[in-house]
């Protein structure tokens, strides 16, 4: 695991946990990789210092990939997966012309930006979710 400071092109700063740089360099080329603040899709790597561990901050990345496991686990078997129609569904469940439950799926940042400016709730997952149909 590598930690990477980034920087979108609206001049955002964040920082996230990639597998290594090729794994950053595929999730950037496949338009995975967002701005924590504006959602913005045009993300660099930017310049940082090298960080030296200690014992105690080795096992912080294993920690968090099993809290990211569990949680993913919960809402994988809590919840149904929608795939590309989740911004219908939260959209229809809202309206009150479908049965609320609680779904999960994949939607473009436009689409839940608008969901979000409608006052339907919505957020963003720390997993791409799994590719499964009902």
């Amino acid at each position: 695991m590598i930690k990477f400071h980034l920087k979108c092109d609206q001049g955002h700063e964040f920082e996230s946990w990639f597998q290594s740089g090729a794994a950053f360099d595929k999730l950037v080329a496949g338009g995975m990789v967002t701005c924590t603040a504006c959602g913005s899709t045009s993300v660099t790597k930017s310049i940082m210092a090298p960080a030296v561990s200690t014992s105690s901050q080795i096992t912080a990345p294993k920690q968090t990939e099993a809290a990211l496991a569990a949680f993913r686990k919960k809402v994988e078997e809590n919840s149904d997966y929608v795939g590309t129609s989740f911004a219908k569904e939260a959209r229809d469940m809202h309206d009150g012309l479908t049965p609320e439950r609680p779904i999960y799926g994949e939607a473009k940042f436009n689409e839940a930006k608008k969901l979000l400016d409608d006052g339907i709730p919505v957020m963003p997952l720390p997993f791409v979710p799994s590719k499964k149909t009902n």
